[in-house]
Formats: C-alpha cells, structure tokens, sequence
C-alpha cells in the first residue's frame, strides 16, 4: 500500500459537514484507508481575497490506487459533493477542494498531476494542517515542520472539534 496525503478546502455551504462526506466517499471500500486526519482550519483565502474564509484540513490515507487511479477518485468525490471545475473561478468559492498532495515519496511530472504537490510548501494553509498528523515527513527533501517555519500563517485559526 502507498501512503498518501490529500489536501481537503472551501468555504460555500457546512464545508466540515463536506469534508466528513468527501472522506466518506474517498474511503468507501478496500482501496483507500484512512490514516490520519488533521483538525479543520479556517484560513483566509487566498489568490482571491474577496470572498469568505475557508475551511481546511489534510488527512493522510493508505491506498492501493495508483496516484492517477486516486486523482480520479478524489475528483469523482468533488463532482458527487456539488464541484463543477468547468465553471468556477481559479481559487474562487467552491464547496470543496481535494488536492493530491503527495503519494509516497514518488515525483511525477505530467499533464494531469505533479507530485509532489507543486506549491504546498508555500502554502500556510496546507502547511499547518499537515504539520499536525505529519510534522517529519519529507516532501521533496524538506521537513514538513521546517517548510512551516518558513511561511506565514498569521490569521489561521485551529477549529474547535465538532461533537
């Protein structure tokens, strides 16, 4: 099985509420299991910063999907929870947002996906997440906690755990 790390967001509709159902839906049979989940985040959004926070989150899963074959699940997961990517804006409001952050320690390169994510760690709002359920994990030679230090996360805000 390979280990992978997916990147959940948005922030239209009880985003936690999708979250719960997208992990549902990733995790709905032998092939992806769930391994670790962070807490969810709310973040102020970012590339387009007039619109409402979001909500994020990551969660690690083990899989026996290949890193395509989990591509097209999580992206049949957004389309089931209401995502259209062929009529929203580029980081406009969306009901949610899974990204393939990671798949082992593979590095692959081609039209439909880069792996390593190519820009998580820039990016606070997936840093932070991460570094709660893997803080020493490597990700193109870098430590998850160290690629934290480096960004800021002013106005990112630990949610309380929903009961």
């Amino acid at each position: 099985m390979a280990d992978a790390l997916i990147a959940l967001g948005g922030n239209v509709g009880d985003v936690r509420a999708t979250f719960d159902q997208a992990i549902a839906k990733l995790c709905s049979d032998d092939a992806v299991h769930l391994t670790a989940r962070s807490s969810d985040y709310r973040t102020p959004p970012w590339g387009v910063t007039e619109q409402a926070p979001f909500v994020n989150a990551v969660i690690a899963v083990a899989t026996t999907l290949t890193p395509h074959g989990l591509l097209a699940r999580t992206q049949d997961c957004e389309r089931a929870l209401g995502r259209n990517r062929a009529i929203e804006r580029r980081w406009g409001p969306r009901t949610i947002d899974l990204d393939l952050l990671a798949y082992d320690d593979l590095v692959l390169i081609d039209r439909d996906l880069i792996l390593p994510h190519p820009h998580m760690l820039e990016r606070a709002f997936v840093l932070v997440p991460l570094a709660e359920i893997a803080p020493d994990r490597l990700i193109a030679g870098v430590k998850v906690s160290d690629a934290l230090k480096r960004v800021d996360a002013t106005g990112i805000e630990k949610l309380p755990a929903r009961p």
